[in-house]
């Protein structure tokens, strides 16, 4: 099939691991991102969670993940997991609470886009168009990222009580085991893009698409829930996420 695929097409297994992809204006992006919570941070804490947003911008845009995630669906969900369970939240614990928005809207907005976003973008047919041009790729990931970053800046600010942020997080992971079951539980691949580029990794498109279904289905689920106990947690103490923190 012939795709324009933003990460290249799909390697081998001999050439993955030389398979890193050094976009200027991608490296532009990541260096900027970092230094605006660098220079954001107060607390020792909140530099821990920009250098962490780093690392894993780097692994999800320039390490072999990328080109990895043209070849296999599972390693596309992995990378999507990467981005909306991993750095959204560290991107938010990285910013000041009093840097972020008070929520203006209903915290079943944030959940409805997000939920809806990945779906969509978990769908044959949306895929497939994501993969169809550079464009169409940064849309599906910049989509993601964004609603990921509203979801959790809902969860995790302050003034967001804590049962509207509890809810909101058992809902999301209610919402991707969803999907995650009906990618594992289906008779069939679904997904016409790695129809032929799954063999040379040991593993039939369906396999593919079983392993992509489990991902979502269990590790997506375990940052939702940690941060639904945690939040659980301060209730009881009476503090906020950040109260600890060293200034």
């Amino acid at each position: 099939m012939d795709l324009a695929i933003y990460c290249g097409p799909a390697p081998t297994p001999e050439e993955l691991w030389s398979a890193w992809k050094f976009d200027p204006p991608v490296l532009a992006g990541i260096a900027a991102i970092f230094l605006f919570l660098m220079i954001s941070a107060k607390s020792l804490r909140q530099r821990l969670a920009a250098w962490t947003s780093l690392l894993l911008m780097l692994l999800a845009f320039v390490s072999p993940l990328c080109a990895l995630a043209s070849a296999l669906f599972s390693a596309r969900v992995a990378h999507h997991v990467v981005l909306v369970t991993l750095l959204a939240p560290a991107i938010i614990l990285a910013i000041p609470p009093e840097m972020l928005r008070r929520p203006r809207f209903p915290a079943q907005l944030s959940f409805i886009t997000h939920t809806v976003l990945i779906w969509v973008w978990h769908a044959p047919g949306p895929y497939l168009f994501a993969l169809s041009s550079p464009a169409a790729y940064w849309l599906m990931e910049l989509t993601l990222i964004a609603s990921a970053l509203w979801l959790w800046m809902d969860t995790l600010t302050p003034q967001r009580s804590a049962g509207s942020a509890i809810a909101l997080l058992l809902g999301t992971t209610i919402q991707m085991g969803m999907l995650g079951a009906l990618l594992t539980f289906s008779r069939e691949p679904l997904f016409a893009a790695h129809m032929d580029s799954t063999h040379a990794f040991g593993l039939s498109p369906l396999a593919d698409q079983q392993l992509a279904g489990l991902l979502m289905w269990v590790p997506a689920a375990l940052p939702y829930l940690v941060a639904a106990l945690l939040r659980l947690r301060s209730v009881f103490s009476g503090r906020s996420f950040d109260s600890k923190a060293p200034r």
